[in-house]
Protein backbone atom coordinates (compact mmCIF):
# COMPACT_ATOMS: atom_id res chain seq x y z
CA UNK A 1 0.00 0.00 0.00
CA UNK A 2 1.46 3.34 -0.95
CA UNK A 3 1.45 6.46 1.16
CA UNK A 4 0.92 8.96 -1.66
CA UNK A 5 0.09 12.39 -0.32
CA UNK A 6 -0.33 15.89 -1.64
CA UNK A 7 1.13 18.97 0.00
CA UNK A 8 1.30 22.65 -0.79
CA UNK A 9 4.54 24.42 -1.51
CA UNK A 10 5.05 28.13 -2.03
CA UNK A 11 8.12 29.68 -3.58
CA UNK A 12 8.17 32.98 -1.72
CA UNK A 13 8.81 36.49 -3.15
CA UNK A 14 12.55 36.54 -2.32
CA UNK A 15 13.20 33.37 -4.35
CA UNK A 16 10.92 34.40 -7.24
CA UNK A 17 12.71 37.74 -7.38
CA UNK A 18 16.07 35.97 -7.63
CA UNK A 19 14.84 33.67 -10.45
CA UNK A 20 15.17 30.50 -8.38
CA UNK A 21 11.89 28.89 -9.49
CA UNK A 22 13.44 26.24 -11.75
CA UNK A 23 16.22 25.37 -9.28
CA UNK A 24 13.70 24.89 -6.47
CA UNK A 25 11.29 22.88 -8.65
CA UNK A 26 14.20 20.63 -9.67
CA UNK A 27 14.98 19.89 -6.01
CA UNK A 28 11.39 18.68 -5.51
CA UNK A 29 11.58 16.51 -8.63
CA UNK A 30 14.96 15.04 -7.62
CA UNK A 31 13.35 14.06 -4.30
CA UNK A 32 10.50 12.15 -5.99
CA UNK A 33 7.86 14.83 -5.53
CA UNK A 34 5.74 15.40 -8.62
CA UNK A 35 4.48 18.91 -9.31
CA UNK A 36 0.80 18.27 -10.03
CA UNK A 37 -0.15 21.91 -10.47
CA UNK A 38 1.72 25.18 -10.35
CA UNK A 39 0.90 28.84 -10.88
CA UNK A 40 2.57 32.19 -10.39
CA UNK A 41 0.31 34.66 -8.61
CA UNK A 42 0.45 37.88 -6.62
CA UNK A 43 -1.79 37.82 -3.56
CA UNK A 44 -3.15 40.77 -1.64
CA UNK A 45 -2.35 41.49 1.99
CA UNK A 46 -5.90 40.39 2.89
CA UNK A 47 -5.41 37.06 1.13
CA UNK A 48 -2.08 36.59 2.90
CA UNK A 49 -3.78 37.39 6.23
CA UNK A 50 -6.41 34.76 5.49
CA UNK A 51 -3.80 32.20 4.45
CA UNK A 52 -1.67 32.73 7.58
CA UNK A 53 -4.67 33.00 9.93
CA UNK A 54 -3.28 30.15 12.09
CA UNK A 55 -0.41 32.50 13.06
CA UNK A 56 -2.69 35.45 13.88
CA UNK A 57 -1.68 35.59 17.56
CA UNK A 58 2.06 35.46 16.85
CA UNK A 59 4.22 38.61 16.92
CA UNK A 60 5.52 37.99 13.38
CA UNK A 61 2.04 37.65 11.82
CA UNK A 62 1.86 41.13 10.30
CA UNK A 63 5.36 40.92 8.80
CA UNK A 64 4.54 37.50 7.39
CA UNK A 65 1.43 38.85 5.65
CA UNK A 66 3.25 41.92 4.33
CA UNK A 67 6.06 39.77 3.01
CA UNK A 68 3.96 37.08 1.30
CA UNK A 69 1.98 39.78 -0.51
CA UNK A 70 5.07 41.86 -1.39
CA UNK A 71 5.68 40.25 -4.78
CA UNK A 72 4.82 37.32 -7.04
CA UNK A 73 4.83 33.83 -5.53
CA UNK A 74 4.63 30.38 -7.10
CA UNK A 75 2.13 28.02 -5.50
CA UNK A 76 2.41 24.30 -6.24
CA UNK A 77 0.72 21.06 -5.37
CA UNK A 78 3.40 18.45 -4.75
CA UNK A 79 2.51 14.77 -4.75
CA UNK A 80 4.50 11.76 -3.69
CA UNK A 81 5.23 9.15 -1.07
CA UNK A 82 4.96 10.88 2.32
CA UNK A 83 4.91 14.25 0.53
CA UNK A 84 4.30 16.40 3.64
CA UNK A 85 7.31 14.97 5.51
CA UNK A 86 9.56 14.82 2.44
CA UNK A 87 8.81 18.44 1.56
CA UNK A 88 9.50 19.62 5.14
CA UNK A 89 12.79 17.72 5.12
CA UNK A 90 13.85 19.21 1.76
CA UNK A 91 12.95 22.75 2.90
CA UNK A 92 15.05 22.59 6.06
CA UNK A 93 14.78 24.62 9.25
CA UNK A 94 12.86 27.93 9.19
CA UNK A 95 16.11 29.75 9.99
CA UNK A 96 18.46 29.30 7.00
CA UNK A 97 21.47 29.61 9.34
CA UNK A 98 20.29 26.52 11.23
CA UNK A 99 19.02 24.61 8.20
CA UNK A 100 20.67 21.34 7.26
CA UNK A 101 23.13 21.31 4.33
CA UNK A 102 21.62 21.02 0.84
CA UNK A 103 18.13 21.99 1.99
CA UNK A 104 16.31 24.70 0.04
CA UNK A 105 16.51 27.18 2.91
CA UNK A 106 20.22 26.52 3.49
CA UNK A 107 20.93 26.98 -0.22
CA UNK A 108 18.67 29.95 -0.94
CA UNK A 109 17.16 31.40 2.24
CA UNK A 110 18.21 34.93 3.21
CA UNK A 111 16.72 35.16 6.72
CA UNK A 112 14.03 33.63 8.94
CA UNK A 113 11.49 35.86 7.18
CA UNK A 114 12.90 35.55 3.68
CA UNK A 115 13.46 31.80 3.75
CA UNK A 116 12.42 31.20 0.12
CA UNK A 117 9.76 28.51 0.61
CA UNK A 118 6.67 27.54 2.55
CA UNK A 119 5.39 23.99 2.94
CA UNK A 120 2.35 22.57 4.70
CA UNK A 121 3.16 21.23 8.17
CA UNK A 122 0.53 18.46 8.25
CA UNK A 123 -1.75 16.51 5.94
CA UNK A 124 -4.75 18.37 7.35
CA UNK A 125 -3.18 21.79 6.69
CA UNK A 126 -1.99 20.63 3.27
CA UNK A 127 -5.61 19.98 2.26
CA UNK A 128 -6.72 23.40 3.55
CA UNK A 129 -3.81 25.21 1.88
CA UNK A 130 -4.28 23.43 -1.46
CA UNK A 131 -7.98 24.33 -1.29
CA UNK A 132 -7.05 27.95 -0.54
CA UNK A 133 -4.99 28.39 -3.74
CA UNK A 134 -6.52 25.82 -6.09
CA UNK A 135 -10.22 25.93 -5.27
CA UNK A 136 -11.29 26.72 -8.84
Amino acid sequence: MSNTEQTLSIIKPDAVERNLIDEIKNIFIQNNLNIIDSKKIHISKDEAAEFYKVHQSKPFYNDLCNYLSSGPIVVMILEGEGAVFVNRKIMGSTDPKKAEDNTIRKLYGISIDKNSVHGSDSLENAQKEIEFFFKN
